[in-house]
């Protein structure tokens, strides 16, 4: 199952992250290191191992993993069956 991320939820995450996306970014890395260090090394290797600026990977990881976080806190999830 995925979590369904609506449009206020998006909106959340977005107007958060935009207002000092720096220190988002900063704060994410922190947390996730903490929360889900399998995740954080994942993030750090793609960011770093990819022609790509390594912060703006590491930015659109970190705001999927919170996109997805706020709506499984939302309990509204989408059943994808074959």
């Amino acid at each position: 199952m995925l979590p369904v991320i609506s449009e206020e939820i998006a909106l959340t995450a977005f107007t958060e992250i935009f207002k000092d996306m720096p220190a988002w970014r900063k704060k994410m890395i922190h947390y996730i290191k903490d929360e889900n260090p399998e995740i954080n090394t994942a993030i750090i290797e793609a960011a770093n191992n990819t022609n790509l600026d390594p912060k703006a990977v590491a930015l659109g990881a970190y705001m999927t993993y919170n996109l997805i976080e706020l709506a499984m806190n939302d309990n509204n999830t989408m059943n994808f069956t074959e």
